[in-house]
Protein backbone atom coordinates (compact mmCIF):
# COMPACT_ATOMS: atom_id res chain seq x y z
CA UNK A 1 0.00 0.00 0.00
CA UNK A 2 1.17 3.31 -0.99
CA UNK A 3 2.87 5.28 2.18
CA UNK A 4 0.31 7.88 3.60
CA UNK A 5 2.37 9.07 6.75
CA UNK A 6 3.13 12.74 5.26
CA UNK A 7 0.02 13.22 3.39
CA UNK A 8 -3.17 15.71 3.92
CA UNK A 9 -6.17 14.41 5.70
CA UNK A 10 -7.86 15.03 2.68
CA UNK A 11 -5.68 12.82 0.79
CA UNK A 12 -5.40 10.12 3.85
CA UNK A 13 -9.09 9.43 3.57
CA UNK A 14 -9.03 8.87 0.16
CA UNK A 15 -6.09 6.22 0.13
CA UNK A 16 -6.35 4.89 3.65
CA UNK A 17 -7.84 1.90 3.99
CA UNK A 18 -7.71 0.77 0.36
CA UNK A 19 -5.49 -2.17 -1.38
CA UNK A 20 -7.31 -2.52 -5.56
CA UNK A 21 -4.43 -4.83 -5.87
CA UNK A 22 -5.62 -7.29 -3.22
CA UNK A 23 -9.03 -7.20 -5.01
CA UNK A 24 -8.95 -7.41 -8.55
CA UNK A 25 -8.46 -3.75 -9.29
CA UNK A 26 -11.77 -2.70 -7.32
CA UNK A 27 -11.06 0.72 -6.03
CA UNK A 28 -13.59 -0.14 -2.86
CA UNK A 29 -12.55 -2.44 -0.65
CA UNK A 30 -15.95 -5.39 -1.68
CA UNK A 31 -18.43 -6.56 1.04
CA UNK A 32 -17.09 -9.51 2.40
CA UNK A 33 -20.04 -11.52 3.71
CA UNK A 34 -18.91 -14.43 6.32
CA UNK A 35 -19.65 -16.05 9.17
CA UNK A 36 -17.49 -19.18 8.47
CA UNK A 37 -13.56 -18.99 7.30
CA UNK A 38 -11.90 -21.93 6.09
CA UNK A 39 -8.53 -22.84 7.63
CA UNK A 40 -5.62 -23.61 5.01
CA UNK A 41 -4.31 -26.32 7.69
CA UNK A 42 -4.41 -28.10 10.91
CA UNK A 43 -1.48 -25.86 11.99
CA UNK A 44 -3.61 -22.75 11.68
CA UNK A 45 -6.73 -23.94 13.75
CA UNK A 46 -4.50 -24.91 16.31
CA UNK A 47 -3.25 -21.39 16.21
CA UNK A 48 0.09 -22.65 15.53
CA UNK A 49 -0.04 -20.60 12.19
CA UNK A 50 -0.72 -17.07 11.38
CA UNK A 51 -3.34 -16.52 9.15
CA UNK A 52 -5.30 -12.74 8.77
CA UNK A 53 -8.84 -13.65 9.07
CA UNK A 54 -10.49 -17.04 11.77
CA UNK A 55 -14.26 -16.28 11.77
CA UNK A 56 -16.38 -13.77 10.39
CA UNK A 57 -16.98 -11.70 14.31
CA UNK A 58 -13.19 -11.30 14.55
CA UNK A 59 -13.11 -9.47 11.40
CA UNK A 60 -13.07 -9.73 7.61
CA UNK A 61 -10.87 -7.83 4.53
CA UNK A 62 -14.16 -4.86 4.58
CA UNK A 63 -13.79 -4.44 8.74
CA UNK A 64 -10.13 -4.06 8.63
CA UNK A 65 -10.15 -1.58 5.83
CA UNK A 66 -12.69 0.35 8.17
CA UNK A 67 -10.31 -0.31 10.94
CA UNK A 68 -7.07 1.01 9.22
CA UNK A 69 -8.60 3.82 8.05
CA UNK A 70 -9.88 5.16 11.58
CA UNK A 71 -6.64 4.17 12.73
CA UNK A 72 -5.07 5.99 10.92
CA UNK A 73 -6.73 9.39 11.68
CA UNK A 74 -6.66 9.02 15.28
CA UNK A 75 -3.52 8.57 15.50
CA UNK A 76 -4.16 4.98 17.03
CA UNK A 77 -2.48 1.73 17.09
CA UNK A 78 -5.72 -0.10 16.77
CA UNK A 79 -9.77 0.13 16.42
CA UNK A 80 -12.17 -2.07 17.07
CA UNK A 81 -15.57 -1.78 15.28
CA UNK A 82 -19.43 -2.16 17.22
CA UNK A 83 -22.79 -1.86 16.50
CA UNK A 84 -23.50 1.80 17.64
CA UNK A 85 -21.75 4.61 19.05
CA UNK A 86 -23.71 3.44 22.40
CA UNK A 87 -22.03 0.18 22.42
CA UNK A 88 -18.69 1.90 21.30
CA UNK A 89 -19.26 3.65 24.83
CA UNK A 90 -19.66 0.92 26.57
CA UNK A 91 -16.86 -0.81 25.38
CA UNK A 92 -14.39 2.03 25.90
CA UNK A 93 -16.05 1.56 29.45
CA UNK A 94 -15.98 -1.72 30.19
CA UNK A 95 -12.30 -1.77 29.23
CA UNK A 96 -11.06 0.55 31.85
CA UNK A 97 -13.41 -0.40 34.86
CA UNK A 98 -14.30 -3.81 36.95
CA UNK A 99 -16.75 -4.41 39.98
CA UNK A 100 -15.63 -2.05 42.62
CA UNK A 101 -13.81 0.80 40.41
CA UNK A 102 -14.76 4.21 40.55
CA UNK A 103 -15.49 6.58 37.64
CA UNK A 104 -15.83 9.64 36.73
CA UNK A 105 -18.45 10.65 34.28
CA UNK A 106 -19.17 14.22 32.78
CA UNK A 107 -22.86 15.73 33.81
CA UNK A 108 -22.94 16.96 30.21
CA UNK A 109 -23.01 13.65 28.57
CA UNK A 110 -24.85 11.84 25.97
CA UNK A 111 -28.32 10.65 28.02
CA UNK A 112 -28.11 7.15 27.00
CA UNK A 113 -24.70 7.00 28.39
CA UNK A 114 -26.12 8.63 31.39
CA UNK A 115 -28.83 5.97 31.37
CA UNK A 116 -26.04 2.93 31.16
CA UNK A 117 -24.05 4.19 34.08
CA UNK A 118 -27.35 4.71 36.07
CA UNK A 119 -29.52 1.57 35.16
CA UNK A 120 -26.69 -0.62 34.29
CA UNK A 121 -23.36 -0.07 35.76
CA UNK A 122 -24.71 0.09 38.91
CA UNK A 123 -25.71 -3.59 39.09
CA UNK A 124 -21.97 -4.53 38.08
CA UNK A 125 -20.66 -2.77 41.09
CA UNK A 126 -19.25 0.66 39.35
CA UNK A 127 -20.04 3.56 41.04
CA UNK A 128 -20.20 6.93 38.60
CA UNK A 129 -19.78 10.14 40.00
CA UNK A 130 -20.46 13.27 37.81
CA UNK A 131 -18.41 16.16 37.69
CA UNK A 132 -18.80 19.61 36.28
CA UNK A 133 -17.78 19.82 32.42
CA UNK A 134 -15.75 22.81 33.61
CA UNK A 135 -13.71 20.99 36.25
CA UNK A 136 -10.60 21.13 34.66
CA UNK A 137 -7.48 20.04 36.45
CA UNK A 138 -9.63 20.75 39.50
CA UNK A 139 -10.55 16.80 38.94
CA UNK A 140 -7.90 15.55 41.07
CA UNK A 141 -10.03 16.17 44.16
CA UNK A 142 -12.76 13.82 43.03
CA UNK A 143 -10.25 11.21 42.27
CA UNK A 144 -10.00 8.34 45.30
CA UNK A 145 -7.81 5.32 45.31
CA UNK A 146 -10.05 3.19 43.28
CA UNK A 147 -10.97 5.51 40.10
CA UNK A 148 -10.50 3.82 37.18
CA UNK A 149 -11.69 6.05 34.65
CA UNK A 150 -12.56 9.73 33.65
CA UNK A 151 -15.11 10.04 30.79
CA UNK A 152 -15.20 13.48 28.66
CA UNK A 153 -17.56 14.44 26.08
CA UNK A 154 -16.54 17.59 24.56
CA UNK A 155 -18.34 19.34 23.97
CA UNK A 156 -21.15 18.78 25.77
CA UNK A 157 -24.53 16.79 24.74
CA UNK A 158 -26.92 19.74 24.50
CA UNK A 159 -25.04 22.36 25.99
CA UNK A 160 -21.84 22.34 24.19
CA UNK A 161 -19.11 22.75 27.13
CA UNK A 162 -16.15 22.37 26.22
CA UNK A 163 -13.81 20.47 28.45
CA UNK A 164 -10.10 21.09 29.12
CA UNK A 165 -9.14 18.17 27.80
CA UNK A 166 -5.04 18.60 28.67
CA UNK A 167 -5.64 19.37 32.08
CA UNK A 168 -8.17 16.94 32.90
CA UNK A 169 -5.78 14.09 31.11
CA UNK A 170 -2.50 15.82 33.08
CA UNK A 171 -4.44 14.71 36.46
CA UNK A 172 -5.54 11.71 35.25
CA UNK A 173 -2.01 10.52 34.43
CA UNK A 174 -0.23 11.63 37.61
CA UNK A 175 -2.78 9.06 39.52
CA UNK A 176 -2.47 6.54 36.87
CA UNK A 177 -6.65 6.67 36.05
CA UNK A 178 -7.44 5.99 32.41
CA UNK A 179 -9.17 8.29 30.28
CA UNK A 180 -11.45 8.37 27.46
CA UNK A 181 -13.61 10.88 25.25
CA UNK A 182 -16.89 10.98 23.55
CA UNK A 183 -15.03 12.74 20.05
CA UNK A 184 -17.82 12.49 17.47
CA UNK A 185 -18.79 15.88 17.19
CA UNK A 186 -15.55 17.10 16.23
CA UNK A 187 -13.95 13.38 15.04
CA UNK A 188 -10.73 12.96 14.36
CA UNK A 189 -10.23 15.60 11.97
CA UNK A 190 -11.00 18.39 14.40
CA UNK A 191 -9.36 17.14 17.14
CA UNK A 192 -7.34 14.20 18.17
CA UNK A 193 -7.81 12.71 21.56
CA UNK A 194 -5.00 10.10 21.33
CA UNK A 195 -2.24 13.27 20.71
CA UNK A 196 -3.81 14.81 24.17
CA UNK A 197 -2.95 11.95 25.94
CA UNK A 198 -6.81 10.39 26.11
CA UNK A 199 -6.21 6.23 26.39
CA UNK A 200 -9.83 5.61 24.16
CA UNK A 201 -11.04 7.91 21.52
CA UNK A 202 -15.12 6.95 21.03
CA UNK A 203 -16.80 7.82 18.15
CA UNK A 204 -20.40 7.20 17.35
CA UNK A 205 -19.48 6.48 13.33
CA UNK A 206 -23.15 6.98 12.73
CA UNK A 207 -22.91 10.53 12.62
CA UNK A 208 -20.33 11.89 10.37
CA UNK A 209 -18.08 9.16 9.44
CA UNK A 210 -21.03 7.07 7.65
CA UNK A 211 -22.81 10.79 7.04
CA UNK A 212 -26.05 9.50 5.47
CA UNK A 213 -28.27 8.32 8.07
CA UNK A 214 -28.30 5.13 6.89
CA UNK A 215 -26.41 2.81 9.01
CA UNK A 216 -25.67 2.38 12.64
CA UNK A 217 -21.30 1.96 14.04
CA UNK A 218 -19.39 3.22 16.52
CA UNK A 219 -15.46 2.70 16.81
CA UNK A 220 -12.99 3.04 19.64
CA UNK A 221 -9.37 3.69 18.97
CA UNK A 222 -6.37 3.50 21.49
CA UNK A 223 -2.67 2.88 21.70
CA UNK A 224 -0.50 0.01 23.65
CA UNK A 225 -1.68 -1.82 26.07
CA UNK A 226 -5.44 -0.35 26.00
CA UNK A 227 -5.83 -1.38 22.76
CA UNK A 228 -4.90 -4.82 23.56
CA UNK A 229 -7.61 -4.77 26.35
CA UNK A 230 -9.84 -3.63 23.98
CA UNK A 231 -9.77 -6.31 21.69
CA UNK A 232 -9.93 -8.58 24.88
CA UNK A 233 -12.92 -6.87 25.43
CA UNK A 234 -14.64 -6.57 22.62
CA UNK A 235 -14.05 -10.28 21.82
CA UNK A 236 -15.65 -11.41 25.46
CA UNK A 237 -18.73 -9.05 24.86
CA UNK A 238 -18.97 -10.59 21.03
CA UNK A 239 -19.47 -7.55 19.72
CA UNK A 240 -19.95 -7.67 15.49
CA UNK A 241 -21.19 -5.33 12.59
CA UNK A 242 -22.38 -6.56 9.06
CA UNK A 243 -20.36 -5.82 6.42
CA UNK A 244 -22.82 -3.86 4.73
CA UNK A 245 -22.73 -1.05 7.22
CA UNK A 246 -19.11 -0.97 7.58
CA UNK A 247 -19.41 -0.65 3.43
CA UNK A 248 -21.61 2.46 4.08
CA UNK A 249 -18.91 3.98 6.78
CA UNK A 250 -16.58 3.53 4.22
CA UNK A 251 -18.43 4.92 1.45
CA UNK A 252 -19.07 8.01 3.68
CA UNK A 253 -15.89 8.42 5.02
CA UNK A 254 -14.28 9.67 1.68
CA UNK A 255 -16.40 12.29 1.63
CA UNK A 256 -15.92 13.45 5.56
CA UNK A 257 -13.08 16.43 5.14
CA UNK A 258 -15.68 18.12 2.33
CA UNK A 259 -19.09 17.15 4.24
CA UNK A 260 -17.62 18.57 7.29
CA UNK A 261 -16.02 22.12 6.04
CA UNK A 262 -19.99 22.18 4.81
CA UNK A 263 -21.24 21.98 7.95
CA UNK A 264 -19.03 24.49 9.78
CA UNK A 265 -19.58 26.39 7.14
CA UNK A 266 -23.42 26.88 7.13
CA UNK A 267 -23.82 26.02 11.14
CA UNK A 268 -21.56 29.11 11.67
CA UNK A 269 -23.53 31.23 8.93
CA UNK A 270 -27.24 30.18 10.56
CA UNK A 271 -26.04 30.08 14.04
CA UNK A 272 -24.65 34.10 13.48
CA UNK A 273 -27.89 35.09 11.40
CA UNK A 274 -29.99 33.65 14.48
CA UNK A 275 -27.83 35.69 17.29
CA UNK A 276 -29.10 38.81 15.43
CA UNK A 277 -32.96 37.65 16.32
CA UNK A 278 -34.50 39.60 18.79
CA UNK A 279 -36.06 36.54 21.06
CA UNK A 280 -32.55 34.60 20.70
CA UNK A 281 -30.98 34.79 23.79
CA UNK A 282 -28.35 32.46 23.27
CA UNK A 283 -26.40 30.61 20.60
CA UNK A 284 -24.48 27.19 22.47
CA UNK A 285 -22.09 26.65 19.66
CA UNK A 286 -18.02 26.80 20.81
CA UNK A 287 -16.94 27.67 17.01
CA UNK A 288 -19.09 31.12 17.56
CA UNK A 289 -16.14 33.71 18.73
CA UNK A 290 -18.63 35.15 22.08
CA UNK A 291 -19.72 31.26 22.63
CA UNK A 292 -19.12 29.82 26.15
CA UNK A 293 -15.73 27.50 25.72
CA UNK A 294 -14.99 29.39 22.44
CA UNK A 295 -11.68 29.68 23.89
CA UNK A 296 -10.51 26.22 24.59
CA UNK A 297 -12.23 25.04 21.72
CA UNK A 298 -10.16 27.72 19.57
CA UNK A 299 -6.94 26.15 21.58
CA UNK A 300 -7.88 22.73 20.66
CA UNK A 301 -9.75 22.05 18.08
CA UNK A 302 -8.80 22.70 13.92
CA UNK A 303 -12.74 22.80 12.71
CA UNK A 304 -16.27 22.32 13.87
CA UNK A 305 -18.84 20.29 13.50
CA UNK A 306 -22.64 21.35 12.29
CA UNK A 307 -24.62 20.69 15.46
CA UNK A 308 -25.32 23.22 18.27
CA UNK A 309 -28.32 24.70 20.47
CA UNK A 310 -30.11 28.24 20.39
CA UNK A 311 -32.21 29.64 23.69
CA UNK A 312 -35.12 31.25 22.66
CA UNK A 313 -37.78 32.96 24.64
CA UNK A 314 -40.20 31.03 26.77
CA UNK A 315 -42.63 29.70 24.42
CA UNK A 316 -46.02 27.36 25.53
CA UNK A 317 -46.25 23.63 23.92
CA UNK A 318 -48.46 24.88 21.54
CA UNK A 319 -46.58 26.88 20.33
CA UNK A 320 -43.34 24.70 20.21
CA UNK A 321 -45.46 22.47 17.78
CA UNK A 322 -46.59 24.85 16.08
CA UNK A 323 -43.26 25.50 14.74
CA UNK A 324 -41.89 21.98 14.84
CA UNK A 325 -44.93 20.13 13.06
CA UNK A 326 -44.86 21.68 10.36
CA UNK A 327 -41.06 22.06 9.18
CA UNK A 328 -40.55 21.93 5.61
CA UNK A 329 -36.54 21.07 5.64
CA UNK A 330 -35.76 20.86 9.14
CA UNK A 331 -36.96 17.35 10.38
CA UNK A 332 -37.79 16.13 13.92
CA UNK A 333 -35.72 12.97 14.53
CA UNK A 334 -32.80 11.85 16.84
CA UNK A 335 -29.02 11.26 15.45
CA UNK A 336 -27.27 13.68 14.02
CA UNK A 337 -24.51 14.22 10.97
CA UNK A 338 -26.00 13.10 7.98
CA UNK A 339 -26.94 15.49 4.94
CA UNK A 340 -29.97 16.13 6.76
CA UNK A 341 -30.68 19.39 8.62
CA UNK A 342 -32.76 18.22 12.12
CA UNK A 343 -34.51 19.98 15.15
CA UNK A 344 -35.33 18.94 18.46
CA UNK A 345 -36.27 20.37 21.96
CA UNK A 346 -33.75 19.76 24.51
CA UNK A 347 -34.12 17.90 27.18
CA UNK A 348 -31.05 18.43 29.63
CA UNK A 349 -30.53 16.75 32.67
CA UNK A 350 -27.56 17.98 35.39
CA UNK A 351 -26.99 16.20 38.56
CA UNK A 352 -23.07 17.88 39.48
CA UNK A 353 -22.99 20.55 38.06
CA UNK A 354 -26.20 23.82 37.46
CA UNK A 355 -27.51 24.78 34.10
CA UNK A 356 -30.58 27.02 34.59
CA UNK A 357 -32.72 28.57 32.04
CA UNK A 358 -36.43 29.02 31.62
CA UNK A 359 -36.22 29.97 27.64
CA UNK A 360 -36.83 27.06 24.78
CA UNK A 361 -33.42 25.30 23.76
CA UNK A 362 -33.52 23.85 20.40
CA UNK A 363 -30.74 21.88 18.96
CA UNK A 364 -29.70 21.83 15.39
CA UNK A 365 -28.61 19.98 13.16
CA UNK A 366 -27.08 21.72 9.81
CA UNK A 367 -27.10 19.84 6.76
CA UNK A 368 -25.96 20.50 3.10
CA UNK A 369 -28.90 22.41 2.25
CA UNK A 370 -28.02 25.95 1.20
CA UNK A 371 -28.50 28.14 4.10
CA UNK A 372 -30.77 30.86 2.80
CA UNK A 373 -33.80 27.91 2.20
CA UNK A 374 -32.64 26.58 5.64
CA UNK A 375 -33.08 29.90 7.25
CA UNK A 376 -36.34 30.06 5.54
CA UNK A 377 -37.70 27.20 6.84
CA UNK A 378 -36.59 28.35 10.28
CA UNK A 379 -38.19 31.78 10.23
CA UNK A 380 -41.47 30.95 9.21
CA UNK A 381 -41.26 28.27 12.10
CA UNK A 382 -40.33 31.35 14.26
CA UNK A 383 -43.69 33.10 13.15
CA UNK A 384 -46.34 30.27 13.69
CA UNK A 385 -44.78 30.18 17.01
CA UNK A 386 -45.05 33.94 17.61
CA UNK A 387 -41.66 35.05 17.58
CA UNK A 388 -41.44 38.30 16.30
CA UNK A 389 -38.67 39.01 13.80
Amino acid sequence: MTEIKQVKDETKIVTTGRDPKAHAGAVNTPVYHASTIIYPSLAAIRGKQKIPYTYGRRGTPTTAALQEAISELEGADGTMLTPSGASAVSLAIMSAVETGSHMLMVDSVYQPTRKLCDRLLTRLGVETEYYDPLIGGDIATLMRDNTALIFMESPGSQTFDVQDVPAIVAAAQKRGVKTAIDNTWATPLNFRPLEHGVDFSVLAATKYVVGHADALLGTVAAKGDNFKQLQEVHGLIGYSVGPDDVFLALRGLRTMPTRMKQHQHAALDIAAWLQSLSFVRKIYYPAMPDAPGHDLWQRDFSGAGGLFSVELEPCSEEQLAAMLDNMRLFGMGYSWGGFESLIVPCEIVRTASRFETDGQMLRLNIGLEHVDDLKDDLRDGFARAGYAA
